[in-house]
């Protein structure tokens, strides 16, 4: 089986779900159904969604699992919130844009983690 796409591959655009198949009874039903939000999330998306429920949505626990940063797991998080359809609010007066360029520049060693933490607290 495929999973279910939400996005159409050619153009971007809203696919709609109009037929539903029993394998059991051979039952067909057709018209117009809603997904849910979660059939917007990519299969990355739904593996860290996964990942985050099994770890009880304690995100150190899922930085140890998947091996990868704190700020790298919170922006997971709020990446998946966000395809979700939900609002993020900005941390500490710093972009989400703001936030990436400052963390690029922390791992290509461009600024101190200091330096990091200042900027990402909005202090500098």
């Amino acid at each position: 089986m495929y999973p279910l796409l939400s996005k159409c591959p050619v153009c971007g655009g809203e696919l709609a779900v109009t037929r539903l198949h029993c394998r059991d009874c051979d039952t067909t039903l057709e018209g117009h159904f809603s997904p849910n939000r979660f059939s917007r999330l990519t299969a990355e998306q739904l593996d860290f969604v996964e990942t985050f429920i099994r770890c009880e949505g304690k995100l150190v626990r899922v930085k140890e699992e998947i091996g990868v940063s704190y700020p790298t797991v919170r922006a997971r998080l709020r990446e998946v919130i966000r395809a979700l359809g939900y609002e993020v609010e900005a941390e500490a007066g710093v972009t989400p844009e703001q936030r990436q360029a400052i963390l690029a520049d922390l791992a290509e060693g461009k600024i101190s983690s200091e330096e990091a933490i200042e900027l990402l607290q909005g202090l500098a």
